[in-house]
């Protein structure tokens, strides 16, 4: 989707952060959007637009660490923070329940998703309180969050695929090709019959 700004790309007759939000509104108190580029494209959304603390495009570990500045200044009574990238129509609506029941069972102060045997680390519920840990990694060069999930001996929520047949889709398909968003049209009346 080289040059394309994937937010705005139709789907199943909406944008694709309208499918991100409705699937996550439900299961979280607040919603920020982390975007370094022209936030006036989300001005009809009614959500805070947040740029990088860090300047360069410093990575996804950069806007988890605006993430969880933002989340400690605007909503301080907050314990957790999830973070979804914004090309994933289809999260699973028990999303934040799961990574939570992981998070606690494993006693550790993040956990991510993973589905088909496969990791997403920019899938998680992150403690607040780990922005310390985020500052320094940061500090020492670290831009993937594969590497700080690991450091972090993160707890994993395995998600299965839904849907039936043929129709099966990964709850994290993410969008990156003219050919995954036509795949995603046909999936998304797998997710939304759901």
């Amino acid at each position: 989707m080289e040059g394309r700004d994937k937010c705005v790309i139709e789907l199943g007759g909406k944008p694709m952060l309208e499918h991100v939000i409705s699937r996550l509104r439900p299961q979280v108190h607040r919603i920020v959007i982390i975007a370094n580029d022209a936030p006036e494209r989300f001005s009809g959304y009614c959500l805070p637009v947040v740029p990088d603390t860090l300047e360069g495009h410093a990575g996804p570990l950069a806007g988890l660490h605006t993430a969880l500045e933002w989340t400690m200044s605007e909503t301080p009574d907050a314990k957790y923070l999830l973070t979804v990238p914004v090309d994933t129509p289809f999260l699973p609506l028990d999303l934040v329940a799961r990574l939570s029941a992981a998070l606690a069972k494993k006693k550790a102060s993040a956990a991510i998703a993973s589905s088909g045997g496969k990791l997403h680390p920019v899938v998680g519920l992150w403690n607040v309180g780990l922005i310390g840990e985020v500052a320094d990694a940061l500090q020492l060069g670290t831009r993937a969050m594969t590497r700080f999930v690991d450091d972090q001996k993160s707890a994993v929520a395995d998600f299965p695929l839904v849907g039936s047949g043929d129709l099966r889709v990964d709850p994290f398909f993410n969008i990156n090709t003219p050919e995954d968003l036509e795949r995603a049209e046909a999936l998304i009346a797998v997710t939304e019959a759901r």
